[in-house]
């Protein structure tokens, strides 16, 4: 998540870094706009698009007026920027020969010169000619066209048919007769379009009216020829024939019943084998009567003759059905056909008249077109026309001084905080307590700041001379911290390292020396970095031996001890030896030497080498009461802090805290954390 507070105060932190880039872009801005940038004027015509009910002429598949619809405006817009239609532009105007325009004629820049020059002593030069071929006589009217193009700007007013069309040159009237040429080709490629349009459409309408004569004229021979080759019949006849058939069809089916109903009596006749069946078949009156007295053979010879007669007589009923539906049949296929021909006849011949019909109306229609079209010709009208012409522009519309200011100043305050808010995110220092402990869970037992003195000698003299400055002050602060740090058991032996060379250790451990010998105590400082051994540098005492001498028993300690006067404090420098350090200060002896002076000094101050760099200081921190972490401010990496200490803790060594050292207090200041407590601190240091 973004701390907007903590970023609000880095910009405000680096607000004469802001100001600056920011000065300078304007600077720049101002350079460009009033001495580098070439002046422009812009000329604008006003066009409007006619609709279509302007039109004199209704005749809108040919040349109609444009419509009201979006994309015809956006249509337009292009036309207008069109590489066509600038083309034109171009070759009217004779732009290719214009420098503006055509970069070509320009002189070569420097760096072009320059490049040219590396060419020709490469032997990469191209060959010259005085012939210029088509290709590349094209490429550059296709350069000027692009370049007019960006010179050319076309805007459609919104919820309307009207178009700024704007010419942007270095010359104002060069400037105002493009405009105005550009919109004259525009109403003139309009009319040219119709005229074009128009001529086509007649020039397509007479031969299609030609094709659809001929068409009608085939289709109404072929109807009229084939009426005259068949027998005429009307609807009105087929009619009444398809009635007759109707009667015939009913006749013969109704013939058809009655035989088959004659068929079936001569067969129940002639299946009749007794006389009661033979009554019933017959279902005769006379022979029912004869029925009781058939056992007489006169009644049975009466009987048998009746029913032969009845029998003979319905077979003749058959033979003279049988021969009446045979008439009935012929007749009627006969009278099918020749009504099936009629109508198929009378079909065709309707088909061929719709298909004359039809090529007529579509030759009248295709005529009236073509009259309309030709009487188009004579009233063509542009769909645009003029508003307002272009006026001589009297002051350049670029370079906008006041805006090219404003945007330069803007981009300079946008580099400006970028720049500031990239710096601080690559910061891989501390700049406050706040960090240094939330990053290493230790808490920060001191702050002192940037000491005056350039030289080491100055620092014990600087404290001796400003017993009330805000770096004595500091180191009281420390002092504090440090004894307070366990009340029963106030350290003695009090260790003071750090993870790299260079942020201040030594300093601070004479400087702490230096305060606790000011409260009467009898102090120790031991250099615990034999391979540097700069402790020398800050005392004018030369030492006759130093540490090794003590360990190896070669001198006492009371006669390798130095006493310094001006600090009030004793000293036991370091020795180069063969040997190395960390065996050394492991070694019994180096115990029984810490044990030895524990009887003799309150405090004893060991100045150890950076643990990043050797293990000495993790081995004199097993016998130490209190150790003190120097971290450099603004400069010690925050990785180098946390594996410093992640190294103490894997030997199992707990630090009393961490020191933020050598403070630049204006830059404190600037991360809202002056020393002293900003203004709260005034008045109580001299210096």
């Amino acid at each position: 998540m973004i701390d907007l507070r903590a970023m609000l105060q880095t910009l405000w932190r680096g607000r004469l870094i802001i100001f600056a880039i920011t000065t300078v872009a304007v600077l720049l801005g101002g350079y460009y706009a009033y001495a580098v940038a070439t002046p422009l004027y812009r000329s604008e015509v006003v066009v409007m698009l006619n609709n279509r009910d302007q039109q004199v002429v209704n005749l809108d598949s040919v040349v109609g007026g444009l419509g009201r619809d979006s994309s015809v405006v956006n249509t337009e817009v292009e036309v207008l920027r069109s590489r066509d239609l600038l083309g034109k532009l171009v070759d009217s105007q004779d732009l290719i020969s214009d420098p503006e325009f055509n970069g070509s004629l320009n002189p070569p820049s420097a760096i072009a010169q320059a490049k040219a020059k590396v060419k020709s002593l490469l032997g990469m030069a191209p060959p010259a000619s005085d012939v210029v071929s088509d290709d590349a006589a094209r490429l550059t009217r296709q350069s000027v066209i692009d370049a007019l193009r960006r010179a050319v700007s076309v805007r459609n007013v919104p919820d309307s048919l009207v178009f700024q069309v704007t010419v942007e040159s270095e010359d104002s009237r060069k400037a105002t007769r493009l405009a105005d040429a550009l919109v004259a080709m525009y109403i003139e490629n309009q009319l040219e379009v119709k005229f074009e349009a128009t001529e086509q459409a007649a020039s397509w309408l007479s031969e299609r009216v030609s094709e659809l004569q001929i068409e009608l004229e085939a289709a109404e021979t072929r109807a009229q020829e084939f009426s005259t080759s068949i027998d005429l019949v009307s609807p009105e006849g087929l009619e009444a024939a398809e009635r007759q058939l109707k009667d015939l069809r009913d006749r013969t089916a109704d013939t058809e019943i009655r035989l088959q109903a004659a068929q079936e009596r001569v067969a129940a006749l002639a299946g009749a084998q007794t006389p009661q069946a033979q009554v019933e078949a017959s279902n005769d009156a006379r022979l029912r009567t004869m029925l009781p007295d058939i056992g007489q053979a006169e009644v049975a010879t009466r009987f048998g003759l009746r029913f032969d007669g009845l029998v003979q007589q319905a077979e003749q009923e058959v033979a003279r059905l049988e021969n009446q539906v045979r008439v009935l049949s012929t007749s009627l296929g006969e009278f099918e056909a020749r009504v099936q021909k009629q109508n198929s006849d009378l079909i065709t011949l309707q088909q061929f008249t719709r298909e004359a019909e039809a090529s007529r109306l579509l030759y009248e229609h295709f005529l009236a077109r073509l009259k309309e079209t030709s009487a188009q010709q004579g009233v063509q009208q542009a769909d645009s026309r003029v508003l307002s012409h272009a006026v001589i522009p009297v002051v350049p519309s670029e370079p906008r001084k006041s805006r090219i200011l404003m945007m330069y100043g803007v981009l300079g305050l946008m580099a400006g905080a970028a720049l500031v808010l990239l710096r601080e995110g690559m910061s891989d220092s501390f700049r406050d307590a706040q960090s240094l402990e939330a990053a290493t869970g230790y808490a920060v037992i001191g702050e002192i700041p940037r000491l005056p003195p350039r030289k080491r000698k100055g620092v014990l003299t600087y404290f001796s001379e400003n017993p009330t400055s805000a770096g004595a002050e500091a180191v009281r602060n420390l002092r504090t911290s440090v004894l307070l740090s366990n009340i029963d058991n106030p350290p003695q032996v009090i260790m003071v390292s750090s993870s790299i060379p260079g942020e201040g250790k030594t300093t601070v451990s004479l400087s702490l020396a230096q305060n606790l010998a000011g409260m009467g105590r009898r102090v120790l400082l031991i250099e615990g970095d034999l391979r540097r051994r700069v402790m020398s540098t800050y005392f004018d005492t030369k030492a006759q031996g130093g540490m090794i001498s003590v360990l190896t028993g070669k001198q006492a300690f009371s006669e390798i001890v130095v006493h310094d006067p001006t600090v009030g404090i004793d000293v036991l420098f370091g020795e180069a030896t063969k040997a190395n350090a960390a065996d050394i200060f492991a070694s019994e002896r180096f115990a029984e030497l810490l044990a030895e002076v524990r009887q003799k000094y309150d405090h004893i101050i060991i100045d150890t080498p950076p643990v990043m760099v050797v293990p000495d200081a993790r081995i004199i921190a097993q016998h130490v009461d209190a150790g003190i972490f120097v971290v450099r401010w603004d400069s010690t990496p925050r990785k180098m802090v946390s594996e410093a200490l992640a190294m103490f803790e894997s030997v199992n060594v707990q630090l009393n805290g961490v020191l933020l050292n050598n403070i630049d207090q204006r830059g404190m200041k600037r991360y809202g954390n002056g020393y002293g407590y900003g203004a709260y601190g005034r008045g109580y240091y001299t210096s």
